[in-house]
């Protein structure tokens, strides 16, 4: 069976082949960053606009990369949701007038479970069951996954999201957008003993997070500057990714003894960060667990997860995919509500 998948939730364009007896055929995707830079973050309306103009360039780009015509397309798999509404409607129109088109079935995939599962696509993906950490823009989730769509809500965070922390606490050192890596790159450089943030809810007990308080933690350190230096941008940037890591690691650790399980698998955007996967490869190290991640081409949005979870959806339940081409989409949608289909 050849899943095309459709992902445009937020500010990458993704379109993807994947073939359930070969694996991935074919990607393309096309990132909106440089047209979002000068506004510090992502401008819903354009997004939108964008995503109309590079869907179909990129569906072409990736036929011919798996040297195959759409008519031998076997199902379309689009993110129906979570993420920001206009983008998500160009997706889900996109892949439901191809589907109407080609009178091929549609099946309209949650994104985080895309996140959840692209470890999966990897050389040597993990096997069910394990703990997950979800790391990938507003959210920070662990779960307990047992399969497809068998996922059990472990710990989430109560207000500001890792990925959100990091974008937020880059943009109060002026190190622009995406914030992320740019807070990385810096801390590469910064001195771990010059600022030693907070470490929330590192030992609450629960598996829960919060990171709106390292935020305003940043953000007084960088009040009670008059003048901010380069090095002093390091130092700090040093100081909230230490105390930032050390918290997601110890979260995980604590899951996994929660559990009994020995896997853990990483997921999202975050996942990308290289500080978090040597603090975490170090604690699988000592604590004798196997850590798992997708590759960094699949760590942010992209159309490969969202080809691949609908694929393995199809795969538990083939009459998931209908031809009914109406479609809705879902901004706001839980990922604890799944269940296998």
């Amino acid at each position: 069976m050849i899943v095309l998948g459709v992902e445009s939730s937020c500010d990458e364009t993704g379109l993807a082949l994947y073939d359930t007896e070969r694996g991935l055929l074919s990607h393309a995707l096309h990132s909106q960053v440089a047209m979002h830079e000068e506004y510090g973050g992502v401008v819903p309306e354009l997004a939108s606009r964008d995503h109309i103009r590079r869907a179909i360039p990129l569906l072409e780009q990736t036929l011919n990369g798996a040297q195959i015509e759409a008519k031998q397309i076997d199902a379309i798999a689009y993110t129906q949701g979570p993420g920001l509404a206009g983008a998500l409607l160009v997706g889900s129109s996109i892949a439901c007038s191809l589907g109407l088109a080609l009178d091929k079935p549609v099946l309209g995939v949650h994104h985080l479970e895309g996140h959840l599962l692209s470890p999966l696509l990897a050389s040597e993906p993990p096997e069910f069951p394990f703990v997950a950490l979800l790391v990938s823009g507003g959210h920070t989730q662990l779960m307990r996954v047992d399969g497809v769509g068998q996922y059990e809500l472990l710990g989430e965070t109560l207000d500001d999201a890792a990925g959100e922390a990091f974008d937020k606490s880059a943009k109060l050192l002026g190190l622009g957008y995406p914030g992320g890596p740019a807070i990385s790159r810096m801390a590469e450089f910064g001195d771990p003993e010059a600022y030693k943030l907070p470490r929330p809810m590192l030992h609450s007990k629960d598996l829960n997070f919060s990171f709106s308080g390292l935020k305003t933690a940043v953000l007084t350190v960088v009040k009670n500057h008059s003048n901010v230096c380069e090095q002093d941008k390091a130092n700090i940037a040093r100081g909230f990714v230490d105390a930032i890591v050390d918290v997601l690691t110890a979260k995980c650790v604590a899951a996994l003894k929660q559990t009994g399980l020995k896997r853990l698998v990483i997921a999202g955007g975050v996942g990308a960060n290289s500080q978090l996967r040597e603090s975490l490869n170090a604690a699988a190290a000592r604590k004798r667990f196997k850590v798992y991640y997708p590759e960094l081409e699949f760590c942010t949005d992209n159309g490969a997860m969202i080809a691949f979870a609908g694929a393995m959806r199809l795969r538990i339940n083939p009459q998931a995919a209908q031809r009914d081409y109406s479609f809705n989409v879902r901004p706001r949608w839980p990922l604890d509500e799944l269940r296998t289909i």
